[in-house]
């Protein structure tokens, strides 16, 4: 097995463990071949969402060791949400203290079936993260963190209310859904969805937030770290007479211009200390930080758009890279909605039509999202992320024209025992012949 470097020799081995009979044999044989091989795209991620429920570090190695055997290179941790705060800031220990976890959870899917009314939480302290990034780099995988902002703050501003714009008024509650304990004061969310408070761009916040970057950028050497960017409301901020002298100040049109802003103070102090922002499809709005790479979720609008103005892109659109989308017509568990089955999943093309010429270099790759709000444990995470990743694993690496979906399918009965060898969940119905596949 050889390779331009130490990168492409694992993933020679990776494809040697991929030629093992998986069945119990006398003798091990392997069919002689000879394979050429090359990804086709410089991006391969995956990602995991922490916030909404918490996963051990245990855990987190096994799901590395799941984007290493498909070849992928790339976790995406998204590390702190509306609903806990995950990574341990020494300058800032109440982020995990009380951050890190709420007094219960809504019961069944939005709005909820009632409130559990348990404390939950949990957090990854400096060490274990340090443990999981290096288990991660010697498999060739990059760890890009994300922290959240300016949305999806709530947490943080729980823990620190002064990042917020109004830091005396009480946490809104949700009137759809049931609430546990306290309700005064800044809470960290019990339920899903997008909540007004988010952080002021003050210079309080900014300095809060470089503190906070440097303490993750010592545990993360990746030159990405993503900021989120997505799904900020603009009310706060609106009825903020701070915001509004702010907007007048700097010269900008509108709410949006100011969370441009943001992203680009940001970005300009990620920058100087030579690394780089991706953001969520968002922070095209008010206008584009000027090195930033743009994940593109809302469909392939804003990745287009970002391609079209010189900038890289990751794409991650949710009709089929939302691993949080049902697989199955019906579900035996809840979801969040949506339907993408495998086929759909393999179907995917990361390069858009829209795109030609010297705009297609612009698409580094693709990424599966998984939202974990309806993933309560590790068996639910397995069965909806197998066999899609295997299918968006094979669209990223292999060449298109190269690509059949009947191919595909017979080969995944392999990859079914595979599954089990791991000990992994998966979609069982699927290969129970239950679903019909539509193409």
């Amino acid at each position: 097995i050889g390779g331009d470097n130490a990168t492409g020799v694992f993933y020679g081995v990776q494809s040697l463990i991929q030629l093992l009979p998986v069945e119990k044999t006398q003798q091990l044989k392997i069919k002689e071949v000879s394979i050429q091989d090359k990804p086709r795209f410089a991006y391969r991620g995956l990602h995991l969402d922490v916030g909404r429920h918490f996963f051990p570090v245990a855990f987190i190695k096994q799901y590395i060791d799941y984007i290493a055997l498909h070849k992928m290179n790339t976790f995406h941790w998204h590390l702190t949400e509306d609903q806990g705060w995950r990574i341990e800031i020494k300058k800032y220990p109440k982020l995990t203290e009380v951050g890190g976890f709420r007094n219960g959870t809504i019961i069944d899917r939005y709005p909820g079936k009632g409130n559990d009314g348990i404390r939950y939480g949990g957090y990854y302290t400096q060490e274990e993260i340090k443990e999981v990034v290096a288990y991660a780099a010697a498999r060739h995988i990059t760890v890009v963190p994300e922290i959240e902002l300016p949305g999806h703050s709530s947490a943080a501003i729980a823990a620190y209310p002064e990042l917020s714009c109004f830091p005396n008024e009480n946490t809104k509650v949700d009137p759809k859904t049931s609430w546990s304990g306290a309700t005064t004061g800044k809470q960290v969310q019990q339920a899903w969805g997008v909540f007004e408070d988010v952080f002021c761009p003050s210079e309080f916040t900014f300095n809060f937030l470089q503190d906070v970057l440097d303490e993750v950028m010592a545990l993360f050497p990746s030159t990405y770290i993503h900021i989120g960017g997505d799904e900020c409301p603009k009310e706060a901020w609106k009825r903020s007479a701070f915001c509004q002298e702010l907007i007048r100040e700097k010269g900008l049109k509108d709410e949006h211009g100011l969370q441009s802003y943001f992203i680009q103070r940001i970005e300009k102090y990620l920058n100087s200390k030579g690394r780089q922002i991706i953001g969520w499809d968002e922070i095209l709005e008010g206008g584009l930080a000027p090195n930033a790479t743009v994940m593109s979720w809302r469909g392939e609008a804003g990745g287009i758009e970002a391609a079209k103005q010189n900038h890289n892109v990751i794409m991650t659109p949710g009709g089929w890279c939302y691993f949080d989308h049902s697989q199955n017509k019906p579900e035996d568990s809840v979801t969040i909605g949506g339907y993408t089955p495998v086929d759909k999943v393999y179907s995917y093309e990361p390069v858009p039509k829209e795109l030609t010429g010297d705009k297609v270099k612009y698409v580094l790759g693709a990424q599966a999202n998984v939202w974990t709000e309806y993933m309560k444990n590790t068996d639910k995470i397995e069965y909806m992320i197998f066999p899609r990743l295997s299918a968006l694993s094979e669209v990223l690496w292999s060449p298109k024209e190269q690509r059949n979906w009947a191919n595909f399918e017979k080969r995944l009965t392999t990859q079914q025992k595979r599954y089990h060898l791991w000990g992994s969940n998966y979609n069982k119905v699927y290969f129970a012949g239950k679903q019909t596949v539509k193409k």
